[in-house]
């Protein structure tokens, strides 16, 4: 049990490192061009990434079982483009997405 503690308050204080290190670095002077190029890059490719994820296990055998996904797919990218807000889009896909499950019993 302490071997867990001490793993678990050694991963917390290094991500909070990791998070405030960009804060603490670059309070009194601009960034690099190169940290100023990730930070304008990165959020879009992690978006990419993660629909890559989500999408590679889809399989096209029955509805149930690509509906729900391309549906909540489909949901957060229209929301986002008419709303432009990230949370709305995350659970307005998700709801859509728990809620064609549930219907379909996928």
């Amino acid at each position: 049990m302490t071997r867990l503690l001490a793993t678990v308050a050694v991963m917390t204080a290094l991500t909070f490192l990791t998070r405030a290190a960009p804060f603490v670095l670059f309070a009194r002077r601009e960034p690099p061009t190169l940290v100023a190029w990730l930070q304008s890059r990165l959020p879009p490719l992690v978006m990419c990434v993660l629909v890559a994820d989500a999408l590679k296990l889809v399989r096209f055998e029955a509805p149930a079982s690509w509906l729900p996904t391309i549906a909540g797919a489909a949901a957060a990218a229209a929301l986002h483009l008419v709303k432009r807000n990230a949370l709305l889009s995350i659970v307005g896909a998700t709801a859509l997405h728990m809620a064609l499950r549930a219907w379909l019993g996928a």
